[in-house]
């Protein structure tokens, strides 16, 4: 018989490593998931996840189970990401050993989603479609881009959102809503 997530929490609070790494289990794809869409790239994305389960470590003892356990989750994996992010822009530097102007066109591109003038069909066919969107949804502001992921990748509800972020169901519709707008606005020359 399998064990409740309230079951795996109490022994886990006593101590058992066994109870712990089957919480982990369940969860971890779903924690994975969300730190690869979050993050640059994997290896960021796997700090993200191990920061998770660290403080989900720490912090089990305290969890005095007034929410589910997968709110508590995703409301610590939302707050390791928003955390990545402002971290992320406080230091980026730029190394005064590289070549700058290659550097800077090199970034230039990257911001780049679309080039201007550009037709759908030569940005489809010239373009991995995927990247482009990518692109757009990584250029989203860092909460902007958390209720997006929630819940158009994960498939969270707004009610449920609202939980794990910590905030009011209107908090998390804004967040959507000047999501899409700014991804409408991004993606525009490709579906045009």
């Amino acid at each position: 018989m399998q064990l409740t997530d309230t079951d795996l929490i109490v022994h886990a609070q006593k101590g058992d490593q066994n109870a712990f790494e089957e919480l982990v289990y369940r969860y971890d794809r779903s924690v994975l998931s969300i730190a690869l869409k979050y993050a640059v790239d994997e290896d960021d994305a796997k700090d993200l996840y191990q920061e998770v389960f660290i403080r989900v470590y720490r912090g089990l003892k305290n969890f005095r189970f007034q929410s589910e356990f997968s709110t508590w989750l995703f409301r610590i994996t939302t707050n390791v990401c928003l955390t990545y992010k402002s971290r992320s822009k406080h230091h980026l530097k730029v190394s005064i050993d590289n070549d700058f102007e290659s550097e800077e066109n090199e970034i230039r591109a990257k911001e780049e989603i679309v080039y201007e003038g550009s037709s759908p069909e030569e940005i489809s066919s010239g373009a991995d479609l995927e990247e482009i969107v990518n692109s757009a949804v990584e250029s989203l502001s860092p909460k902007q881009k958390m209720t997006f992921i929630l819940k158009h990748y994960e498939g969270y509800k707004i009610r449920e959102i609202a939980e794990i972020m910590n905030c009011k169901e209107g908090t998390v519709k804004k967040y959507l809503f000047d999501a899409i707008r700014n991804l409408r606005k991004k993606l525009s020359p490709v579906y045009a």
